[in-house]
């Protein structure tokens, strides 16, 4: 039983991660979901396809503030490296 406890500690550690997750899912379905609504109200192609575009677009962009604290570029670890040893 303290495994199962010790389990639901993890999950509720990572909440913030599973909820990050989620909402990139969404963010990234939303075009194709966009486009199907669009679809059944009875709008033209090409307005589908536009409407389409920027939808994903902006799912994009935030995607990227999503994930910007994930990636980090190696450069600038060595590069803080190397200044701090020639302090």
């Amino acid at each position: 039983m303290s495994w199962l406890k010790k389990e639901f500690g993890y999950i509720k550690d990572s909440m913030g991660q599973i909820l990050k997750a989620f909402l990139i899912v969404i963010l990234l379905s939303s075009g194709l979901a966009m486009a199907l609504f669009l679809r059944f109200l009875g709008t033209n192609g090409t307005m589908i396809t536009f409407i389409g575009i920027i939808v994903e677009c902006a799912a994009l962009i935030l995607c990227h503030f999503l994930l910007r604290g994930y990636i980090q570029p190696k450069d600038e670890k060595k590069t803080s490296q190397i200044t701090k040893k020639k302090l």
